[in-house]
């Protein structure tokens, strides 16, 4: 929505392109905003205050137009001001309709998706009513394109039906000083009129007392803001904008972001945008919200996770907020993170009357049959052996052993300690790379991500050669690259959640690598790129991403180092600093920041360090700034996991007991002095031999709940052999039909 003035003979202004505002929030506590403007000849100001009605769907805005430095009373009266809506139902550009109507005998608006005339509709409409009022089609007959030609409303247009649609009204002279605009949305027309005939019925100044009244009830963190580099001002925008991102007809549904990135640019063929519910994303929110003490904003989220856990455990990629899935990929970190925020609230006692087993028992099902290699990794890119996901994965196996042990599932726990023992000693051989080519003084450091071998899910045809292939690289550049060229600093969530020290020599020359190869400086302090030759950014020229261009440096990856720092003992308000300057006027952080050389773009300056054009709000960046304002406050990483860290970074580290077998994930070989643990979905038998069928052995398979069967071959004592092995379905009676291999070998 925007404000369109002319005098009706010489000038038209766009006021979002042709106005100079200035930016402030209406009261620090509440996230209503106000922009004071004024014409490139400050013959005019204009304000504009925006809130939400309290109680309704209803957005507000109040605009007050005054004469300016270099203007009179009379020109201010011969300014004419309309109001222009182009709207984007469901978030479609397309299949829209919109129309003139009636409302207590003034002129409306009124627009809705074409195919769903009984879904969202929204109402535009003013205190005054409309002088007139058009609609038109994007481009071609829209309210821009009327005065554009000559300074005047000549098209009044009684509908535009189904495509780009665009609608204006004109506010009637004498009432142009002062009036306000109500966006009303609902569930068909009458629906939305309603809304907003009913928020205009009362004076903006009694719903501006009870809008900052309602967000000043909310608790805020304020003890943070002693911390912090900006006397809490971004601490507080920061929480704001997360409990602002839940959704408020599916209670605990929080989404990435309300934004789609470089969105100007973008037509219908990517929906969801981000507006989209992740896991991962809404795990860091809901963790930030512990951070600031919001305990029962938290378990709402929890409690929404799992509404839309499905069946077998896991969880879809992303969903819509009524948990429509919409990405269909596979992460399993997104798996874990529902384990470790429901281990958070167990551990605060915040879990009120939520029976949470149930759903931390089948997750940590799906990761027994699913892990350790991922279809996606954080970066919703590659598949393979991932440290940032493996982090997660490990650290949620034993959180959810810790819960199902004190609910007296001691066997299930000591399965799961295990599976995360199994996953942890193998971590380097995974993930790490002994011939680096990125640092000439370090060969050996974590990569991004190794590629499945063959035999493990995921496959590429060409597997066994740790090739990658990057998506949204520029045409004709090059997209493979072999694993150990590529790195990203995912690593160091090891350290965050106590898998690894910090101080542990693997970690500290990854992090040199990192450092020669994707950290930035910017005039706003150090921050990082998400992996080399990343092509999910702007153009080289900044325009926008259309499909491919240059990874830029990700805010959030600052406060992830600096959580890092502070594990090490390090300085870190350098970090904490720039994370604040990195964030917007309105103190919105942005997924990612120009990280080249200052620039114009389309007549605007571009500088570096400044937010490049992506998604903005990023959720998860402004959850790693609050959390990483609570560890700083404490001294301690926040999201650091002790029963982790004892068992894996402490003097007592836990070495694997197994070596497990899973019919997609095939091992051929296995270290000597650990049980093969075979681990199918669904009951079976084991018919196995350590003597090349001389004699052999049945073991029936142990059924856990309704997903999970495994079995224990006691071969520990066995040096230098090979053990085979069938199986037997018992639940569908028939035999697998081939035979299996398992070296056992001195590592």
């Amino acid at each position: 929505m925007e404000l369109l003035i002319t005098d009706g003979e010489t000038f038209f202004h766009e006021d979002k392109r042709d106005l100079k505002y200035t930016f402030e929030y209406i009261d620090a506590d509440a996230l209503g905003i106000r922009m004071h403007g004024h014409d490139p000849q400050r013959r005019y100001s204009l304000t504009k205050e925006i809130i939400t009605d309290p109680h309704y769907p209803v957005v507000l805005m109040r605009v007050r137009l005054r004469i300016g430095d270099h203007g009179s009373a009379d020109f201010l009266a011969s300014l004419k001001v309309y109001v222009m809506l182009a709207p984007r139902i469901d978030g479609r550009g397309m299949g829209n309709s919109a129309r003139v109507v009636d409302v207590a005998g003034k002129p409306s608006l009124l627009a809705w998706q074409d195919s769903a005339p009984e879904g969202t509709t929204v109402a535009m409409i003013a205190n005054s009513g409309f002088l007139r009022a058009s609609c038109g089609y994007v481009g071609t007959s829209d309210g821009w394109q009327d005065l554009h030609r000559g300074f005047k409303m000549d098209w009044q247009f009684g509908s535009a039906l189904n495509g780009n649609v665009s609608m204006m009204g004109q506010i009637p002279p004498g009432q142009t000083s002062d009036f306000r605009i109500a966006l009303g949305f609902g569930d068909g027309h009458h629906a939305a009129i309603a809304a907003a005939m009913g928020a205009l019925a009362t004076p903006f100044e009694r719903h501006q007392d009870r809008f900052i009244d309602q967000w000043q009830r909310v608790e805020s963190p304020r003890h943070l803001a002693e911390v912090s580099g900006d006397y809490g001002r971004l601490m507080q925008i920061s929480h704001n904008l997360i409990l602002a991102h839940e959704d408020k007809t599916f209670a605990g549904a929080f989404i990435a972001s309300a934004s789609i990135p470089w969105g100007y640019a973008k037509g219908d063929d990517d929906l969801g945008g981000s507006h989209l519910v992740w896991t991962r994303d809404m795990g860091h929110s809901a963790s930030a919200l512990l951070a600031s003490g919001q305990r029962e904003t938290a378990l709402r989220a929890l409690v929404y996770l799992a509404c839309t856990q499905q069946p077998d455990g896991g969880f879809a990629q992303n969903f819509w907020v009524n948990g429509t899935p919409y990405w269909t990929g596979l992460q399993l970190d997104e798996v874990a993170f529902p384990i470790i925020l429901a281990w958070r609230l167990w551990k605060v006692e915040a879990l009120e009357g939520f029976d949470v087993f149930s759903f931390v028992e089948r997750a940590a099902m799906f990761l027994l049959l699913h892990a350790p290699v991922t279809q996606q990794e954080r970066w919703e890119e590659n598949a393979g052996y991932s440290p940032s996901t493996l982090a997660a994965v490990i650290t949620s196996l034993i959180c959810a052993a810790e819960m199902l042990r004190e609910h007296g599932a001691t066997e299930f726990a000591l399965l799961l300690q295990q599976h995360a023992d199994w996953i942890e000693s193998h971590l380097e051989d995974w993930t790490v790379t002994n011939d680096g080519v990125l640092h000439p003084a370090v060969k050996r450091h974590y990569m991004r991500i190794r590629p499945p071998e063959c035999g493990a899910p995921y496959v590429q045809e060409d597997c066994g050669k740790e090739v990658l292939r990057l998506n949204n690289r520029p045409p004709g550049s090059r997209i493979e690259f072999e694993a150990r060229e590529i790195i990203d600093a995912g690593f160091l969530e090891l350290v965050r959640y106590g898998v690894r020290r910090a101080d542990d020599p693997l970690i500290l020359d990854s992090i040199k690598v990192v450092d020669s190869t994707l950290r930035v400086e910017t005039p706003h302090g150090p921050c990082w790129r998400r992996y080399n030759h990343d092509g999910y950014g702007t153009a080289s020229d900044g325009s926008p991403f259309t499909g491919w261009g240059q990874g830029r440096a990700w805010p959030l990856l600052t406060g992830e180092r600096a959580h890092y720092e502070l594990s090490a003992g390090n300085e870190v308000r350098p970090y904490l600093q720039a994370m604040e300057a990195f964030a917007s006027e309105g103190g919105m952080l942005p997924e990612q920041v120009w990280d080249g050389p200052d620039t114009t773009l389309q007549g605007e300056p571009l500088r570096c360090g400044d937010p490049a054009g992506s998604a903005m709000p990023l959720i998860w960046a402004h959850a790693e700034y609050l959390t990483l304002l609570r560890s700083v406050h404490d001294k301690r990483v926040f999201d650091r996991i002790d029963v982790v860290a004892e068992r894996y970074s402490g003097p007592h580290k836990h070495s694997a007991e197994v070596e497990i077998f899973l019919l997609k994930r095939a091992i051929r070989e296995m270290r000597a002095g650990c049980k093969l643990r075979i681990i199918a979905d669904r009951s079976f038998r084991v018919i196995w031999t350590s003597n090349n069928w001389k004699t052999s052995q049945a073991i029936e398979g142990y059924q856990l709940g309704n997903h999970v069967s495994y079995a224990d071959l006691p071969v520990q004592d066995l040096r230098d052999a090979t053990v085979s092995f069938t199986l037997f379905w018992t639940g569908e009676v028939r035999w697998e039909g081939r035979n299996f291999d398992v070296a056992i070998v001195e590592f």
